[in-house]
């Protein structure tokens, strides 16, 4: 009985093939048609503009977002990290250990080749990243010095990410032209949530709970 189904979907399955070849071949379509990929690559958007932007998808995926110059970057960190009670963290080794000298707690730079699982640990950790949309509120961290390697992303429960005004652009085939295809890319927008077929939301499955957003002007 097995063998009969099997056979009768193999040549459903010819027929079907055969009629759409026979159709192309009617319709006198070319071989092949090259692809249009006239993306675009820039915007018009001013820089207040792209973080008005971004702030309002940023919020909407439910991050924390904390809008701050650069003078005041370490304060509003220690800041922030103070108030959800973090005593220690943990930063990617590319950042400038001065940004932690008001932080409150133990602060040191991550090893690449320590167990990931004692990530999962720490109060927060800190990173900064590649590019980020505006329009759809994805922040890519590439890895590298600045990101630190993809599990200081993925395994804890809090992350603080930097997003920088240089790094901040408007679509999505912008944000794609400035990352390096040859590194491992996380794209990120809020914490990690999932839901089933019932619309069960279930957070930090896959991911920090806690996704807090420094978006330096």
């Amino acid at each position: 009985m097995a063998a009969n189904v099997s056979s009768r979907n193999t040549d459903a399955k010819k027929e079907i093939l055969t009629r759409i070849r026979n159709a192309q071949k009617l319709s006198n379509a070319p071989a092949y048609v090259e692809p249009v990929r006239e993306y675009n690559t820039s915007s018009d958007h001013t820089p207040e503009q792209l973080r008005e932007i971004l702030v309002d998808r940023l919020l909407d995926y439910k991050a924390t977002v904390v809008e701050t110059s650069e003078a005041d970057l370490a304060s509003n960190i220690a800041k922030i990290l103070a108030e959800r009670g973090a005593k220690d963290i943990v930063y990617a080794p590319g950042l400038d250990e001065s940004l932690f000298a008001e932080f409150d707690g133990s602060s040191r730079a991550d090893d690449p080749a320590a167990d990931p699982r004692e990530l999962g640990d720490v109060g927060a950790v800190v990173t900064d990243s590649k590019v980020t949309s505006a329009q759809t509120g994805s922040i890519v961290l590439e890895s590298g010095d600045a990101c630190g390697r993809r599990a200081l992303s993925l395994v804890p429960d809090r992350h603080v990410v930097i997003v920088r005004p240089d790094s901040l652009v408007y679509g999505v085939p912008e944000m794609i032209s400035r990352i390096d295809p040859e590194k491992p890319a996380t794209m990120i927008s809020g914490g990690s949530a999932t839901s089933d077929i019932e619309l069960v939301r279930v957070e930090g499955v896959h991911g920090p709970r806690d996704l807090i957003v420094m978006v330096v002007h």
